[in-house]
C-alpha cells in the first residue's frame, strides 16, 4: 500500500483490526493481544512447511518487519 506507515499499522492494531499481509511469499494475519503482544498466524500452511502457525511477537518484530510486509489488508476483529 502506497503511503502506508508503520504509525498507521499500530494504530489500527490497537483499535482492534486484524492485519493480513504477505511475507517471504507466505500469507500471515496480525492481531493485538495485550500491550506489546501480538499474535501472528500463518495463513496460508502446508503440511511440510517449516514456518510455525502461531507466534507471539513483540512490537519491535513488527516493526523490524514492517518494510518487507506486501499486499497489507485489514479487517475489523
Amino acid at each position: 500500500m502506497e503511503g502506508y506507515t508503520f504509525e498507521r499499522l499500530w494504530k489500527e492494531l490497537n483499535e482492534g483490526y486484524q492485519i493480513y499481509y504477505t511475507y517471504m511469499n507466505k500469507r500471515y494475519m496480525l492481531s493485538k493481544l495485550d500491550k506489546n503482544c501480538y499474535s501472528r498466524e500463518l495463513i496460508n500452511k502446508n503440511d511440510k512447511s517449516p514456518h510455525p502457525k502461531n507466534q507471539i511477537v513483540t512490537l519491535k518484530t513488527i516493526k523490524e518487519l514492517f518494510d518487507f510486509m506486501e499486499d497489507i489488508e485489514y479487517k475489523i476483529h
